[in-house]
């Protein structure tokens, strides 16, 4: 399904650009079902979470109000959430059944693919809050190699909307990062290792690379390539995308001091195997 060169690019960029590579329907049938998750709430409004941060003193990570913007005009919100594979049938089709998991087997270098989570990230028109730059794995329960996340457009997506932008290389970095808040650099309490550089701040030091991608593109990054993204500067435009998580032949279960475990985690014992019930093969090569 993909070329030489873009398993190249993954593992010498940390990040490749695939394009077309995700059939309409499957784009379609993500639309109806992200509209439901939000319909219900069910996940998290990180503009809420940012002003909760602003109220107690902490500091949020804003882009200024689009050129024209009237004053007291509505904003916009960023919501999130994980793990609706586990509830909703499209989105578990989705991770399982598409053509995604047996491009990650192909860019991992990978015989066998097992999911790890998904995620919903959307950015309405107006949203001012931007994503910090951060790194995956310092949230993923797992260590290895063969990790990586796919993001999955569901709208036509500009550096003006909130395209996700990569430190091109930064997947090589020996140095262990602590995740954050997401809307905020700084970093969670209790975890391990040092605090993300603040790359929006000096972009000038850092080979930056971001993508105009549209539904049916996927971006693919290695877990361990530090990336965020700006608000949604656009008044008319949405920002949806869905990520999905995969590990490879050589990921195994590694508990993260201070890193929010989920429920069925806790009694994952070190060095673990994938491929359970709750975080099932999504893809095995032909024997």
């Amino acid at each position: 399904m993909l070329r030489d060169e873009d398993v190249e690019t993954f593992w010498r960029d940390g990040v490749v650009c695939l394009r077309g590579v995700l059939p309409a329907d499957w784009t379609e049938r993500l639309a109806l079902a992200v509209e439901d998750v939000i319909a219900a709430s069910d996940g998290t409004d990180l503009s809420a979470m940012a002003s909760a941060i602003d109220a107690g003193g902490g500091a949020v990570l804003r882009d200024a109000p689009a050129t024209g913007t009237a004053a007291g005009a509505p904003r916009g919100r960023f919501f999130a959430g994980t793990d609706h594979w586990r509830k909703h049938q499209t989105f578990r089709a989705f991770a399982l059944e598409s053509p995604l998991p047996r491009i990650v087997a192909e860019l991992l270098r990978s015989r066998r693919v097992t999911l790890y989570e998904d995620s919903l990230l959307v950015k309405e028109p107006g949203t001012s809050e931007r994503t910090a730059f951060h790194q995956d794995m310092a949230y993923f329960h797992v260590t290895g190699r063969q990790v990586c996340t796919t993001w999955c457009p569901l709208d036509d997506v500009t550096l003006d909307s909130g395209a996700v932008q990569y430190v091109r290389g930064s997947h090589l970095w020996q140095t262990e990062f602590k995740p954050n808040l997401f809307v905020s650099t700084a970093p969670i309490p209790g975890t391990e290792g040092e605090t993300v550089p603040d790359v929006a701040a000096d972009p000038d030091r850092y080979d930056l690379v971001w993508f105009e991608t549209g539904p049916g593109d996927v971006v693919v990054h290695h877990a361990r390539t530090i990336h965020g993204a700006p608000g949604n500067a656009s008044a008319t435009r949405r920002r949806r995308a869905i990520s999905v998580r995969y590990c490879g032949d050589d990921a195994r279960f590694h508990r993260r001091p201070g890193a929010p475990l989920k429920p069925w985690q806790e009694a994952a014992r070190e060095g673990d195997v994938l491929g359970s019930d709750d975080d099932p093969v999504a893809y095995a090569a032909p024997a």
